[in-house]
């Protein structure tokens, strides 16, 4: 089944700390543009974090600037979101999203959404609160 399954995701307070995993299967997830992306009640969807394309570069939400940073390990094939000092204005349903394989996105371009995705995850929720 071709999918990604992101995981991770639940209840954390102010100043606390989560991964997300997001898994590929039945897809690599090697040579895509890679990123992550959430969606809080009543707002639209907005990319946080994403890998270009050659993975040369990174582009961040300033939002999450210095609290935020995406890995990911091909011999796995995931990709994952690791969360520092988390806020509750961070409280939103995390998506990951590959675009298009072999197709040269860059990071900045691809969080805007300049570009479609091949694959999205179903998301998991992220609440930050005490």
């Amino acid at each position: 089944q071709v999918q990604l399954v992101e995981s991770g995701g639940g209840l954390v307070q102010p100043g606390g700390s989560l991964r997300l995993s997001c898994a590929a299967s039945g897809f690599t997830l090697d040579y895509r543009a890679i990123g992550w992306f959430r969606q809080a009640p009543g707002k639209e969807r907005e990319g946080v974090l994403c890998i270009s394309t050659n993975g040369a570069s990174t582009y961040a939400a300033d939002s999450v600037k210095g609290r935020f940073t995406i890995s990911r390990d091909n011999a796995k094939n995931t990709v994952y979101l690791q969360m520092n000092s988390l806020k509750p204005e961070d409280t939103a349903v995390y998506y990951c999203a590959a675009g298009g394989r072999f197709k040269n996105y860059r990071s900045t371009d691809y969080c805007r959404r300049r570009y479609e995705s091949d694959y999205w995850g179903q998301g998991t929720q992220v609440t930050v609160s005490s």
